[in-house]
């Protein structure tokens, strides 16, 4: 079991963390959210009590952690973080609840994946500050109850579907993180571009956040291969011309997909209107399930790519079109 602050979460990418916005005003996109958030906070502080539960979730990249961090400093506390999986005892739970100060925040990433024993200690926790622990096994078995301070737990999780609804129902905020449009990746780029000392014409941004899924993260992880066209070339901003180059010599095509995404778009389009389970086109792809449910499948559901029934996947005639014309662009 691992806990760490989140400013120095462990494997984090420095690249991306160095980009964080430090503010909600910094902090493009999700207005909705960063609207009621300010509203929520402000209430809390006004009460002096710590903020209530929050859960976050939707597809990875788009800001959960962030914007974790971002309510801890307008809160004025201290955030500590782990990860659904490193919960692997009651003891690792109760060694995080005991060790945290009043109004702290934990933040728990993953938390679909908490073992069901790990859950019903999570839930007197969470309602009523007190930590239920059994000692020994048996006819002399006790229940020792330590009070805990009042604290924040904020959670995230890519696969909103798998929370128990116990343990759903326990946070009294959630929210759905929504895809960016391109016009807010633009601004996170140009903004990114700023910070690294590396300028970013407007119609440079704009063509790598088309080209991003509506992801921060992966614009972000676009621009720091741009950028290295850009400076093999000794260019010291980055052009429309270079950005389109770097983006067509890494595979990722105007919609954002790489081959990953085309070679699945192909599979169901092939099938010719029939089903696929995630089983088959995991073991046609040689892919993880998850790494298909989490990562691809998300945005081609949102965009109208792909739809999801009781029986499989299928293509929707917007795939046909698309794959109609990497046809015959010569992409396949």
């Amino acid at each position: 079991m691992r806990i760490v602050d989140i400013q120095r979460f462990e494997g984090e990418d420095s690249f991306e963390q160095g980009l964080r916005p430090r503010s909600f005003r910094e902090y493009v996109g999700q207005e909705k959210i960063k609207g009621n958030l300010q509203v929520f906070i402000e209430a809390a502080k006004q009460r002096r009590e710590p903020l209530d539960h929050i859960l976050f979730f939707g597809p990875p990249g788009l800001g959960k952690t962030t914007l974790a961090n971002l309510i801890a400093d307008q809160m004025g506390t201290t955030i500590k973080t782990t990860a659904a999986p490193m919960i692997e005892k009651s003891g690792d739970l109760a060694a995080i609840l005991t060790n945290l100060q009043e109004g702290e925040i934990l933040f728990i990433d993953e938390i679909h994946r908490l073992s069901p024993a790990i859950e019903e200690i999570l839930y007197p926790a969470m309602e009523d500050f007190r930590l239920d622990i059994v000692v020994g096994s048996g006819p002399a078995a006790q229940t020792i109850t330590i009070d805990l301070p009042p604290f924040t737990l904020i959670a995230a999780t890519t696969r909103a579907g798998m929370i128990s609804a116990p343990l759903r129902d326990r946070f009294g905020i959630h929210f759905r993180l929504q895809f960016y449009t391109p016009h807010e990746l633009a601004q996170i780029l140009r903004n990114a571009g700023r910070r690294l000392a590396i300028p970013i014409e407007e119609d440079a941004a704009l063509e790598i956040a088309k080209r991003s899924r509506g992801t921060p993260r992966i614009a972000l992880r676009l621009l720091r291969r741009v950028r290295d066209f850009a400076q093999v070339a000794g260019e010291e901003t980055i052009s429309l011309q270079r950005a389109k180059e770097a983006l067509e010599a890494l595979g990722v095509d105007e919609h954002g997909f790489d081959e990953l995404d085309l070679r699945l778009l192909q599979l169901l389009v092939e099938a010719k209107g029939r089903p696929l389970g995630l089983a088959t086109i995991a073991a046609a792809l040689s892919e993880d399930e998850g790494t298909i449910e989490d990562v691809i499948e998300p945005y081609l559901l949102a965009n109208g790519y792909i739809e999801r029934t009781a029986r499989g996947r299928i293509a929707t005639p917007k795939s046909y079109e698309l794959l109609k014309c990497s046809v015959q662009r010569g992409l396949f």
